[in-house]
């Protein structure tokens, strides 16, 4: 047995809070398995804090103890892991033994740690910046790997319903999930995995999640292009030098399964490695709707020294589904169907097909400073062919559109960051700069159906509709290509002026090229048509300043810039310029009762001055019929309030709770024909959204390992279809409204769950959807999904 055993001494603050001002003294004792005295042991409060040792007596004691509600864990190769629970009184002696469970009578070291509130652990974020929340004048929340696991969440979507403000604006006919925050689409540019752009139009796998991230707001500092309502950041599961792993499996209703598979740990003293993996089979409470698929992460981590790592990992999705674009309208109003019927053909099919590698090399020149380097290539390839939009007349009739898609993308990422520590006098800098490239280039596949319906009939009377005929075959028509090149330079510096004031300052110059190559099959020979090259770039600065009174709170106002690409052209025929955002935020970040409660409050308001549309005019003076002919002429604002609370009032208790108000509507609008109406809510953003979870595991007693848990969401009215357009008589001149929008009823989903854990074993259930809700996600009025019924999940698993 190797006789250095490193021992982990973590202490787990439920208060979640030091006070500076008062500390107690914590003795304690350290026992072999048949009760002799462990001398030696060398113990250490936090990464850089003094040391002590376990005296002849096995007993070690620190005189200045934060106070508090403590969980100490003590835990080593070779030996059972423990946890105790103490309270550390001021000016009191405070005592705790442990007696190890397994025969280790060479311990040599203890390491104690102190994990503080979600407010102030400093966090490593984006792909590589360290900071505390509570010293970002900007709002991050994270959900870690045991809240996925504790709710069995199974799509990215369950696992955003923790994250208040950010929900699902659509299905995507099934192929995807689309999210939304603060009013703008998150799903083109702003989804991310492992800190690089990700292409959305999949169902990312959530097995292999170590935590998501979500930052509010504009992060176009450093991101370059994305849209101002956030961002989110997948983080998969990394190696580890310490061997574990489970297997388990999910089973539930509609003969859903899924076994995975998630295993780690050294290969030697350099090189550790882990591999996640999963399948998937299932049916669904849609008729003929099924779904099989299966992913792979493996990944390996090579300690080059005590100061350098590479870590290398790969996934491949393979994901077979049906396409289903739901129940359609009729009308303004959502089609009155059985929430299980199937309206699209039986062979209707998808495939998806993604796959990624990356490689990531972190340097510590010393404790100060450090050096990132990623690189990472992502292709995807999503097909798919059957019938597609439901869009029947008011009375039910319907002729079903055919519909065949193939697209493929290929993404190049590469990033290097250097982040540092150090003053200048008595100001402290933490300095976070970087430069970025990308390379994207994408194919969209065109195709085209002679009939191009498959059936017809009345969605009502479903068991006499025609049902068409063979399976039809589909000719290639067109194909454009489109190569996009992005490149940024940043710089960023949280300056800490005092202790109690802190300045954020920043500035990035992004460019992005984009270039489209358009093929028409349908001409002999095949005639390519190549657009304008698009030339974009921006200075895009953020500044913030953060005032924190006490320990426990901070105050914070920001102002951010960002831009967005815009398609079509001026009047003479020129690339439109970028759309430039302006973004402020006000906020509060407070703790309460020693740490028991955590809070984050903020209000914030975007604002897109010059948004594109449709010009009156051409530049002859004729008026213009052509949209891609536009000007800088109109406006949106999104304003609103986001409340998050976590709170861990006793030992095994978790609360997460969170409300968001938004409020985006057209401010200036061209009032040209076809233009939007000045005060419209945009389509598809509620203005009400809530969540709430708790989830309580057992510590100690009889019934330990036993715990119960249950979450609630609530997605407000809303509007789906497309805004209204002002509608203009190109001959009397006279103005019409042209009325699209789908007002969409608010809903409450709650779910329950119970588990029990004993040994290496553990069983969890979930009841989702407890009162059977009805309701639908809506993209336009053509891909309207009903929300799942009540349905029973159960997950099994060992722990190695």
């Amino acid at each position: 047995m190797n006789s250095r055993i490193r021992i982990l001494f973590i202490l787990l603050l439920t208060s979640l809070y030091i006070n500076a001002q008062e500390h107690g003294i914590i003795e304690g004792k350290i026992l072999s398995t048949d009760g002799f005295p462990l001398p030696g042991i060398a113990i250490k409060l936090g990464k850089d804090a003094k040391a002590t040792e376990t005296n002849a007596n096995g007993d070690f004691k620190f005189a200045n103890f934060p106070t508090g509600n403590h969980t100490i864990t003590l835990e080593g190769v070779g030996m059972k892991k423990q946890s105790k629970e103490i309270k550390v009184l001021a000016n009191q002696t405070n005592f705790v033994e442990f007696r190890l469970i397994e025969d280790i009578t060479t311990l040599k070291e203890l390491v104690i740690k102190i994990k503080q509130t979600p407010n102030k652990k400093k966090e490593t974020v984006l792909s590589g910046l360290d900071i505390k929340p509570i010293d970002l004048p900007q709002s991050i929340q994270i959900v870690g790997h045991h809240i996925i696991e504790q709710q069995q969440a199974v799509r990215l979507s369950d696992v955003i319903r923790n994250v208040n403000g950010v929900y699902v604006g659509s299905a995507r006919g099934g192929a995807q999930e689309s999210f939304w925050s603060r009013g703008y689409d998150m799903s083109s540019n702003n989804m991310f995995k492992n800190g690089f752009r990700f292409s959305n139009g999949s169902l990312p796998e959530v097995s292999s999640l170590e935590r998501i991230e979500v930052l509010k707001g504009s992060a176009a500092l450093l991101f370059g292009n994305v849209a101002p309502g956030g961002i989110l950041n997948m983080v998969t599961k990394k190696p580890s030098f310490k061997s574990g792993g489970e297997i388990s499996m999910q089973m539930g209703s509609n003969a859903f399964y899924k076994p995975s598979i998630d295993i780690y740990g050294p290969l030697n003293n350099a090189i550790a490695y882990r591999f996640t993996g999963s399948y998937e089979n299932s049916e669904s409470f849609r008729d003929i709707v099924k779904k099989e698929r299966y992913y792979v992460n493996p990944s390996i981590l090579f300690k080059v020294s005590d100061k350098t790592e590479i870590v290398l990992q790969g996934d491949y999705l393979h994901d077979d589904w049906t396409p289903d674009f739901g129940t359609g309208m009729t009308g303004k109003e959502i089609a009155d169907v059985p929430r299980n019927t199937y309206l699209g053909a039986t062979w209707s099919n998808g495939q998806t097909r993604q796959a990624s590698v990356s490689g990531l090399v972190k340097h510590e020149f010393n404790k100060d400073w450090k050096l990132n380097f990623n690189s990472s290539f992502q292709n995807y390839n999503r097909t798919s062919k059957g019938t597609e939009r439901i869009q029947p007349t008011n009375d039910g009739y319907w002729e079903r559109p055919l519909g065949q898609n193939k697209n493929l993308e290929q993404i190049l990422g590469q990033q290097i960051s250097l982040q540092g520590n150090f003053n200048t006098g008595n100001i402290k800098h933490q300095l976070y700069t970087g430069v970025d490239f990308e390379n994207s280039y994408a194919q969209a596949y065109t195709y085209t159906f002679s009939p191009n319906t498959y059936g017809s009939g009345n969605i009502f009377d479903f068991d006499n509709f025609d049902q068409g005929g063979a399976i039809p075959e589909a000719t290639n028509t067109k194909i454009v290509k489109t190569d996009t090149n992005r490149f940024g330079i940043y710089a960023q510096d949280l300056i800490s002026l005092t202790d109690k004031f802190k300045l954020l300052a920043g500035l990035r110059w992004s460019w992005q090229e984009a270039q489209a190559e358009t093929y028409d099959l349908t001409k002999t020979p095949t005639t390519i048509t190549t657009d304008a090259k698009r030339i974009d770039h921006a200075f895009t600065p953020k500044l913030g300043l953060v005032y924190q009174p006490t320990q426990d709170m901070a105050l914070f106002a920001s102002y951010s810039n960002s831009f967005t690409p815009n398609s079509g052209t001026t009047v003479d025929l020129k690339v439109i310029k970028p759309s430039l955002i302006d973004q402020y935020e006000l906020g509060i970040k407070k703790d309460f009762w020693q740490g028991l409660l955590s809070t984050n409050i903020t209000l914030y308001q975007i604002e897109n001055s010059n948004l594109a549309q449709t010009a009156e005019f051409k530049a002859d003076g004729s008026n213009n019929t052509d949209s891609s002919i536009k000007v800088l002429s109109g406006a949106t604002k999104s304003k609103g309030v986001e409340l998050d609370i976590t709170a861990r009032p006793t030992e095994g208790l978790r609360l997460m709770a969170g409300y968001s108000y938004n409020d985006m509507r057209y401010t200036k609008t061209s009032g040209l024909n076809g233009s939007f109406i000045v005060g419209d809510r945009l389509a598809r953003t509620p203005a009400n959204t809530a969540n709430l979870s708790f989830f309580y595991t057992v510590p100690s007693g009889i019934l330990k390992g036993l715990s119960i848990g249950s979450s609630a969401n609530y997605i407000g009215n809303r509007v789906a279809g497309w805004n209204n357009q002002i509608l203009i008589d190109p001959d009397t001149q006279v103005v019409t409204l042209r009325d699209r929008q789908v007002p969409i009823n608010d809903y409450t989903t709650v779910d329950l769950s119970a588990g029990y854990e004993w040994g290496k074993f553990s069983v969890l259930c979930k009841l989702s959807n407890v009162g059977n809700v009805l309701d639908y996600t809506v993209h336009e009025n053509y891909s309207v999904n009903p929300i799942a019924p009540r349905q029973v999940l159960t997950s099994l698993k060992y722990k190695f």
